[in-house]
């Protein structure tokens, strides 16, 4: 390709102002591993303040604070009192486990405070539903944790997409996953994480696509979940007691028709007996992009990306250059913030991480029927 075209996608320097006078009251609600970054990230911004955490396990809120010297901040086991007591608080971070996402959000949202909920939004479509219903009634700002959004390559993906090189996007091949690479604690037990694989990594990927192309509605999914390395103690290096909790999925895969005529090929691994169940593949009828796959899906691409297309007849390949990094962690939570402050809109909507959601539950709940099943997504 030359030059020319290539020039198209330069990383573009990311420009930050913070307009404001005053701090930011925050409450952590789950102050487990996810919370870490979290914190962090508010502590790099000059406008917040922790003023509040609150654990389920007593002690676990105050041991969290005082780790990073936050000693003033009170602590609480039940998010409710923590709300009650707080009447300074204004934001909130839900970084319980997936299967109380949902429940927390709601409450902080119909008790006006703005929230940012971890990934996966919820586990199943209807509470995903619920959470955006309240969202509307409170008027707030919802944002979920995709912190990717915010990696150059990533939104140098979707600007190749926009850019019209590769034409008319038709069939999408996406996934990723680990050779073994099974987690512990929550991830693994179906009343607190809800979902395995799909929703520890398989909705960073979908969103990685799904947001270059628009996020279009799904129509249709027949999808497929097992578990066969979780439950079998050789997942573990032969810990048997976490293969006996073993009870979500550690691998799925579908086939995904959505609107705009594309078909969705996805799959997803914790673990698995390949280095890799293949890279992202965007195709259009006049080119495409391939993705290198990636283990972690907590950042960036695997690796420099490629553009297959033709050029005065002849096929050209080029290499796009990896972008520079940045704080993912600091971006997720600064423009969240922004969007509280300026009144904005949210920089990870739940308009388009709905149609994710969907996309997972209908995976879940085809694979348990054995057969494709129609999307039906209520109204909000």
């Amino acid at each position: 390709m030359s030059d020319k075209v290539l020039s198209q996608f330069k990383q573009e320097e990311i420009v930050e102002e913070i307009k404001t006078d005053r701090k930011i009251k925050v409450g952590i609600i789950g102050t487990g591993g996810i919370s870490n970054g979290h914190i962090r990230a508010y502590l790099k911004q000059s406008d917040v303040e922790i003023i509040a955490a609150c654990d389920l396990i007593p002690g676990k809120a105050e041991k969290r604070m005082a780790q990073y010297g936050l000693n003033d901040a009170r602590c609480y086991i039940d998010y409710k009192e923590m709300i009650e007591k707080e009447p300074e608080l204004e934001v909130v971070s839900v970084c319980t486990y997936n299967t109380q996402h949902a429940g927390p959000t709601i409450y902080c949202l119909d008790h006006g405070l703005h929230v940012i909920v971890e990934k996966p939004f919820t586990v199943t479509l209807d509470e995903a539903i619920e959470v955006m219903r309240a969202e509307k009634r409170s008027g707030k700002v919802l944002s979920i944790g995709f912190q990717p959004r915010f990696d150059g390559n990533m939104q140098m993906i979707k600007k190749i997409v926009e850019s019209g090189e590769l034409g008319k996007i038709y069939y999408i091949q996406t996934g990723g996953g680990r050779r073994r690479g099974i987690p512990g604690g929550t991830f693994i037990e179906k009343d607190k994480g809800g979902i395995g694989a799909l929703g520890d990594i398989g909705c960073y990927s979908l969103d990685m696509v799904l947001n270059a192309i628009g996020y279009p509605k799904p129509l249709t999914v027949s999808g497929y979940t097992s578990d066969f390395f979780g439950t079998s103690p050789r997942g573990y290096h032969y810990d048997y007691a976490l293969a006996e909790k073993f009870s979500v999925d550690d691998f799925a895969a579908a086939f995904i028709r959505l609107e705009g005529d594309i078909i969705l090929d996805f799959r997803i691994s914790w673990a698995m007996h390949a280095d890799t169940p293949g890279d992202t593949i965007i195709m259009g009828t006049e080119g495409a992009l391939r993705i290198p796959s990636t283990d972690c899906w907590n950042g960036s691409v695997g690796g420099p990306m490629t553009l297959y297309h033709d050029v005065c007849g002849k096929q050209t390949e080029t290499v796009i250059p990896l972008c520079d990094s940045v704080d993912l962690w600091y971006f997720k939570i600064r423009k969240f913030l922004d969007a509280v402050i300026n009144g904005t809109p949210s920089p990870i909507p739940s308009s388009q991480i709905v149609y994710n959601q969907a996309i997972l539950d209908y995976i879940v709940k085809s694979a348990e029927a054995g057969r494709e099943l129609e999307v039906v997504i209520p109204e909000i």
